[in-house]
């Protein structure tokens, strides 16, 4: 990841998180199944982000910050559409938040584990 133009890094670590968690934000509003769809390959994607570090904890710090950015862009993709959620979020959108952030550090350090491993 570091080997990666400034550009490139902003829109892998930044840029798609944002767009896939705004989908997500949108699809929950609207159908169960396309949300966890899009949940699955958000985790995917942030496992394999972790591939391109050289160990897990350049992995974490990418997925925490994904997984944040991911979780934030839902939220306000979920407000400015408006709809009931068709699936909990839980109670408190800042724990929410952390939540995801969380899930995408572990992923992606499990990621950058691995490709350590593998190396």
């Amino acid at each position: 990841f570091r080997s990666r133009s400034r550009p490139a890094q902003i829109v892998l670590g930044g840029v798609v998180p944002a767009i896939i968690g705004a989908v997500a934000g949108v699809l929950v509003g609207t159908t169960a199944t396309g949300y966890w769809a899009i949940a699955i390959v958000a985790g995917i994607g942030g496992f394999l982000a972790g591939f391109e570090h050289q160990d897990g904890w350049g992995g974490a710090d990418r997925g925490l910050v994904g997984g944040g950015i991911y979780a934030i862009s839902l939220l306000i993709a979920h407000h400015i559409a408006g709809t009931e959620v068709k699936v909990s979020l839980g109670s408190s959108q800042p724990l929410f938040v952390v939540a995801v952030a969380i899930i995408g550090m572990l992923l992606g350090a499990a990621g950058g584990r691995i490709a350590r491993t593998l190396r």
